[in-house]
């Protein structure tokens, strides 16, 4: 297959490895800023997945005009528009976009501009982070990536083919039709946990054990729920109790020890994915009238942290 992976941070970079070590042609899009840093095109992998390393076929600031078979977007929310636009003019008939990114909104982004039928949307849930450029740790992994098209207008032998290209090639894969739900177990999952893990500096499993920062959690978790019932948006958890239940359970503990996304964002003074998800889900509710005091608070919060790491 030839693959183009638009965004070489964390998960872009064991896309691109494990899919060029699997024998595909593989071609990366990073930010003009960053090229130096990818002369050589070599990227390596280490962590609970072992030791791999994969020269790709190029390594680019712009993704050139080839027949691709599927185009991984992995750049961060705030840049999904930027990239679908250069995307778009190298989407042939049989090109698939796989939508591996954080929050909501961006499969529908995608999607409006390229078509529902080239858009698919993938739950990512293994963690890795960046050691340097060109060299990533995958720390936990917690399901399966997650394929599917929530609007049913991919055929599903497609999506399913797709799901054992990634399998065949060492990432856990499987196709999911119910992938809207899943993508919003993620999104719960995330609201609840980054924001907070990025300010207070530490990592899930000491948010669980505070009490203070639990009842935080359960807020942010509940007034998800409202904001999904006001717009229709369907869960595979009838009530927060259930899946509050679930999060403590059966979500923090194998990933106890891991610090959010946000917090190296923030402690690199960069630009959070904050509008993604609570930010996201704030204007949901707003939309039905609906006001979330924490939710809310919480995306302020991060974008006063964002600002002052700014100056």
């Amino acid at each position: 297959m030839k693959i183009a992976v638009f965004g070489l941070g964390a998960v872009g970079t064991v896309f691109a490895v494990f899919l060029k070590e699997a024998g595909h042609q593989v071609y990366g899009i990073t930010k003009k800023e960053y090229l130096h840093l990818f002369k050589d095109k070599k990227l390596k992998i280490t962590g609970i997945w072992g030791e791999h390393e994969a020269i790709l076929d190029d390594i680019t600031d712009y993704i050139k005009d080839l027949d691709y078979d599927l185009i991984f977007l992995t750049v961060k929310s705030y840049d999904t528009e930027t990239a679908i636009n250069q995307i778009k003019n190298v989407v042939k008939q049989n090109t698939f976009v796989i939508v591996a990114q954080n929050g909501y909104g961006n499969y529908e982004k995608v999607s409006n501009i390229i078509g529902k039928n080239h858009t698919l949307l993938a739950r990512v849930i293994f963690g890795a982070k960046v050691i340097k450029p060109t060299l990533v740790e995958i720390t936990v992994n917690a399901d399966d990536v997650r394929i599917g098209n929530q609007d049913k207008a991919v055929k599903e032998e497609d999506i399913i083919k797709i799901a054992c290209v990634l399998k065949k090639a060492g990432i856990p894969a499987s196709y999911a039709p119910d992938i809207q739900q899943i993508l919003w177990d993620k999104i719960i999952y995330n609201c609840a946990l980054n924001p907070l893990g990025a300010l207070l500096e530490c990592s899930y499993g000491e948010l669980a054990e505070d009490e203070n920062t639990k009842d935080l959690m359960n807020k942010i978790i509940n007034e998800i729920f409202i904001a999904t019932k006001a717009n229709n948006i369907k869960l595979r958890w009838d009530n927060p109790e259930d899946y509050i239940q679930h999060f403590y359970k059966n979500l923090i503990p194998p990933t106890a020890k891991h610090y959010p996304s946000m917090y190296y964002d923030l402690k690199s003074k960069k630009r959070t994915e904050i509008d993604a998800l609570n930010g996201a889900v704030v204007k949901l509710a707003e939309e039905k009238g609906i006001y979330l005091p924490v939710n809310d608070t919480i995306t302020k919060m991060v974008k006063r942290k964002e600002k002052l790491n700014l100056w």
